[in-house]
């Protein structure tokens, strides 16, 4: 049986404290990447450091431009062609080959892109090809932004239904308490039970990347529901991924608590480019709520509809106080819904199948 691995890679990890590519790093990674293909992992990369490789190419050329958006994306073009030429010679020596994948939010926004991107992914897949991921910092500016690459491999995971998903960063995993303090160790195996993610952030673990700890975790619970272990772990280490494929203890694991069809991975990962929203009554959330049901968001319990959206449109379900408990596919369009709203005896709205329920 086929087994698939996400390695996300930050940019700490990649580059030295000047900001150039840390080749020694690189190599080393790669080759334990590649240790894993010969074992039959399929592995996609998904790598950050393109704006940092691009410092050391254009750092004369970059007194001309004042925009500081512009200045990012000059950086992430120039950076992305040495990054890619680094990965490409680094693999080649090891006689595989990869391919570049630039993604933006919009790839994860509709049906069709998303199905679009996973077929192309599962093509280079199949064909023993390493696809090497990287969000296009060229075009992604505000709204089209992913929060940083953390979220762009989970969203991967969840996609390609993939058994781990590695979030590779420079610190040995999530800590328990302040990494200054003596008595503070690095959480084994995360818990929802027993860790709260506002508490351990806010004990000092949130200076890492655009998104942070924060984020990392966030991520992690995610892609847990989904139906993908998740490890946060020291990318440093030189021998870290047959530890965290091996029997020996490094960095954070998420086990898995849960599964998703791929309808409900896609919507997972679309869950923030709804086009309008619903607003249900308190029946309506206590059965979407209730874990020993399988509820449909149904016309009768709908009081109010929102923005101009068509059928097949993702929208968000909100409770009465607008608090956001799920999205999912709209079985009709806006007016339609509206003339329909309240009333008994019609195809639901949102179909189970078809619906994604937030944590």
């Amino acid at each position: 049986m086929t087994k698939r691995i996400v390695v996300k890679i930050g940019s700490q990890v990649l580059c030295d404290p000047a900001g150039s590519l840390n080749r020694d790093v690189l190599a080393n990674l790669v080759n334990q990447l590649t240790g894993l293909q010969a074992e039959g992992w399929q592995v996609l990369l998904v790598s950050s450091g393109a704006v940092a490789a691009g410092k050391g190419l254009v750092s004369e050329q970059l007194g001309r431009i004042a925009d500081p958006v512009a200045r990012k994306q000059v950086l992430a073009a120039a950076g992305q062609v040495r990054l890619m030429e680094t990965y490409r010679e680094l693999f080649a020596q090891q006689a595989l080959t990869i391919a570049q994948v630039l993604a933006t939010k919009n790839d994860f926004q509709t049906r069709r892109h998303y199905l679009n991107m996973r077929g192309c992914i599962e093509a280079l897949l199949k064909a023993g090809i390493v696809p090497v991921i990287n969000e296009n910092d060229v075009v992604s500016v505000t709204e089209l932004m992913f929060t940083d690459n953390d979220e762009l491999a989970g969203l991967l995971a969840g996609m390609v239904k993939a058994e781990i998903l590695c979030l590779l960063s420079t610190v040995p995993g999530v800590y328990d308490g302040d990494p200054d303090d003596p008595a503070t160790q690095c959480i084994k195996v995360w818990d929802d039970d027993q860790y709260q993610i506002d508490d351990i952030v806010s004990r000092g673990t949130s200076a890492l990347g655009r998104g942070g700890m924060h984020n990392k975790l966030a991520v992690a619970r995610k892609v847990a529901r989904l139906g993908t272990e998740v490890v946060i772990a020291d990318g440093t280490d030189p021998q870290i991924m047959s530890k965290i494929l091996g029997e020996q203890e490094t960095g954070t694991h998420f086990p898995v608590i849960g599964e998703a069809s791929p309808a409900k991975r896609w919507l997972a990962s679309a869950d923030d480019h709804a086009t309008g929203s619903v607003t249900v009554n308190q029946g309506a959330e206590d059965a979407l709520l209730d874990s020993n049901r399988l509820a449909s968001v149904l016309l009768v319990g709908i009081e109010a509809v929102d923005g101009d959206f068509s059928r097949g449109d993702v929208i968000q379900i909100l409770n009465a106080s607008g608090k956001v408990l799920g999205c999912g596919q709209a079985r009709y369009d806006h007016n339609d819904a509206k003339n329909l709203m309240g009333q008994r005896g019609h195809k639901p709205l949102i179909h189970y199948d078809y619906l994604y329920l937030m944590d």
